[in-house]
């Protein structure tokens, strides 16, 4: 008989504020900000301990992800409807439209994504889970879901096979 484990993680502190604007060929989004939700869940063996991944290893690496967006502005370096020019401490960014934004750099986090939707995020933010948490492959863990809440009922997912 076969067994599958899931473990699932939402906390209250899973959670960063961000400015973004969706930006493509002939179109750039108002800048605006989400109050982003995370959760987290996890599948794969359960171990002679007891568990699949411990809560307390998903709590610290989700909580430090959160961080690393937390007040900031999303830049997706990817996106070639953009130029992004860092330079003395700025962040010079230049829209297809003509539009600027000049931003110190320290406020911003230039993700490699084309664009900043809850899907590139939750895929990024899934891919960053992944890298902090080196003891998921030792623990066989077989996929984690990531999601990305921008809004109350407002969300994208991202499940990788590890």
């Amino acid at each position: 008989m076969g067994r599958s484990y899931e473990v699932f993680v939402a906390k209250d502190y899973f959670k960063f504020n961000a400015a973004h604007f969706q930006v493509y060929d002939g179109f750039r989004e108002r800048l605006h900000g989400h109050n982003y939700r995370v959760s987290v869940r996890v599948a794969g063996r359960l171990g002679e301990d007891g568990y699949v991944v411990d809560f307390g290893d998903i709590k610290q690496a989700a909580r430090e992800i959160c961080q690393e967006l937390n007040e900031r502005v999303l830049v997706p370096a990817g996106n070639d409807t953009l130029k992004i020019v860092q330079a003395d401490g700025q962040l010079e960014i230049t829209c297809q439209d003509g539009s600027r934004f000049s931003l110190p750099e320290a406020d911003c986090v230039v993700l490699p994504l084309a664009h900043s939707s809850a899907e590139e995020l939750a895929e990024y933010l899934a891919g960053r889970f992944v890298e902090r948490l080196a003891i998921l492959s030792e623990r066989g863990v077989e996929t984690i879901e990531l999601v990305v809440e921008e809004a109350p009922g407002q969300e994208a997912r991202c499940r990788l096979e590890l």
